[in-house]
C-alpha cells in the first residue's frame, strides 16, 4: 500500500515537471541545490549506493533507497531507473511521509 502511494506521488511529480531522474541527473540536481529528495532504487550496485549517500550526506540532501529499478522506472512512465531527484518539497515532503 504504502509503495502504491509513494509509486503514484513518482508519477504526480513526473508530470508536472519536478523529477530529475537517471544517475546523471539526479546528481545534477543534488550538486546543483535543487534536489529536495533522492530516492535510490533497492536493486542498484553497492556503488552507486554508496556515491549518493555520500553525496546526499555531503549537500544535506535526505536519501531514501525504495523499491527496484523497473517499479521506479515504471512509476515515471520510463524504462528501468536506479535512481530519482524530487525537486518540489510539497511532493517530497509526501514522499518522505509515507517513507519514514
Amino acid at each position: 500500500m504504502i509503495q502504491n502511494k509513494v509509486i503514484s506521488y513518482i508519477g504526480l511529480a513526473t508530470k508536472s515537471g519536478n523529477i530529475a531522474s537517471g544517475e546523471f541527473m539526479t546528481e545534477k540536481a543534488v550538486k546543483e541545490g535543487s534536489a529536495r529528495l533522492v530516492i535510490v532504487a533497492e536493486d542498484s550496485s553497492d556503488n552507486t549506493k554508496k556515491k549518493f549517500t555520500n553525496m546526499c550526506e555531503f549537500y544535506q540532501v535526505p536519501i531514501y533507497f525504495f523499491g527496484d529499478k523497473e517499479s521506479l522506472g515504471h512509476g515515471m512512465g520510463k524504462e528501468m531507473r536506479a535512481s530519482l531527484a524530487i525537486l518540489d518539497q510539497g511532493f517530497a515532503d509526501a514522499v518522505e511521509k509515507q517513507l519514514k
